[in-house]
């Protein structure tokens, strides 16, 4: 591109150049040779105020002394030679200042020729003629033309000069979105254009940084949904395999409740998938809000799930709230959720008697899952992705799922561990 900017500025200099030279050419060509007319036109008549009226009668004349190059010469009436240097017989020119009492001009035979007629009473007696070579003119016009080609080649290559730089200033950016451009698809997608001092290219640039931008959010949201249905569904799954095995290593199990029980864990997981669909098909707080449902039923549902896992390994996991408080209203698939990854974590990195606690703040309810832990845990972090020891999905995606719930998910205290979810009262059941 930048060798076709500076064709494109090079030839639009040259047409200009060459619209400004040629009429400047044939101008110095006119100017010169009418200077020199002006200049023998006044030789000739400083020569004519010399020819006094005697010189009818035959006195000799004295012409004044010519320049370099010049010749001055005196014709009487018959077009003879009097005095001077010149042909012995004047020419046509010498003629028609005779005949027209006019200056009379003529270029002819390689000479440039001025006749002036010499007056005395009102009558021409003589003429004064004033002659120089051509080709002395022409070497004057030659070198015009050559300083007037030194112009147009000075000004060329300044023109190559200015076109370079605008060149590489119209490039420079384009190559640096090109370099962006390349580093993307190399997998880099924190590259961004650069500002240039261009505006369309800096609308390009915005255009394609918008794009970017848009992608690597799409890349990302596409990334955490994996993430979310891997650390979401994992679990569940995992519980409705072994209640099913146990089930059948048990022969006197009975198979209606463990068919219950595998109903109820495939209605949660099929809850568990609708609501990371739900993340996934929008971004946090544009989400539509499931259904609502008392409170006291999430927390059994959860006590139902979670009391087998903890006592697998010697652990308590208790539930506490008032009759009242366990009949108002929350997005029941949302705190489902958010239910399962706190006490997952609890199961996972806590320690001890595991607490769920329902807490009604009159305008809130603030739900408490605490275990005997003593980690130290930085609250400014612990929600960010990739934290922790484990995934450093589990609680990220929980302040997500809260956050969609118009709630906001805490860690309230470190020694015990103690995360609190807080909700605002919804009207409806």
């Amino acid at each position: 591109m930048r060798a076709r900017v500076v064709r494109v500025a090079l030839v639009a200099a040259a047409v200009a150049l060459v619209l400004l030279a040629v009429p400047l050419a044939v101008a110095v060509r006119y100017t010169f040779f009418a200077d020199e007319r002006g200049e023998l036109e006044r030789d000739a008549m400083a020569a004519v105020v010399q020819v006094g009226p005697d010189f009818t009668a035959g006195d000799p004349v004295e012409l004044p002394r010519s320049r370099p190059g010049e010749a001055l010469a005196l014709y009487d009436t018959a077009a003879r030679l009097r005095s001077g240097s010149g042909p012995s017989t004047g020419g046509g020119t010498v003629h028609r200042a005779l005949a027209g009492s006019v200056v009379a001009q003529s270029q002819s035979g390689g000479e440039l020729v001025v006749a002036v007629p010499v007056s005395s009473s009102e009558r021409v007696i003589g003429v004064v003629r004033a002659s120089t070579s051509a080709r002395t003119v022409w070497s004057r016009v030659l070198w015009g033309w050559a300083v007037l080609l030194g112009l147009c080649l000075l000004a060329l290559g300044a023109a190559v000069v200015v076109a370079r730089k605008q060149a590489a200033a119209l490039t420079a950016p384009l190559e640096a979105l090109a370099r962006t451009s390349l580093a993307i698809a190399d997998g880099d997608l924190t590259a961004r254009a650069e500002h240039s001092t261009i505006a369309e290219i800096d609308e390009v640039a915005r255009a394609h940084n918008t794009i970017i931008t848009h992608l690597a959010q799409l890349l990302e949201h596409e990334r955490h949904f994996t993430a979310n249905a891997s650390h979401q569904l994992r679990t569940p799954l995992t519980g409705l395999q072994l209640g099913l095995e146990a089930a059948l290593a048990d022969p006197e199990a009975d198979p209606r409740a463990a068919l219950a029980e595998a109903a109820e864990r495939s209605r949660h997981l099929d809850h568990t998938i609708d609501e990371v669909l739900r993340l996934a098909r929008a971004d946090v707080g544009t989400l539509p809000l499931p259904a609502n449902q008392p409170v006291g039923e999430l927390l059994e549902a959860a006590d139902r799930r979670w009391h087998g896992v903890f006592a697998d390994e010697g652990r308590r996991l208790t539930t506490a709230w008032e009759p009242e408080a366990g009949r108002l209203p929350v997005p029941g698939r949302t705190v489902d959720q958010i239910l399962d990854v706190l006490l997952d974590n609890a199961h996972h990195h806590g320690q001890g008697t595991v607490t769920l606690t329902l807490r009604d703040l009159g305008t809130a309810l603030a739900l408490d899952v605490a275990d005997e832990g003593t980690k130290t845990l930085d609250p400014r972090t612990i929600f960010e992705r990739g934290i922790g020891d484990g995934s450093g999905i589990g609680l990220a995606l929980a302040r997500q799922l809260a956050g969609a719930a118009e709630g906001r998910l805490a860690l309230a205290s470190t020694a015990p561990t103690r995360f609190t979810l807080l909700l605002p009262l919804r009207e409806g059941g």
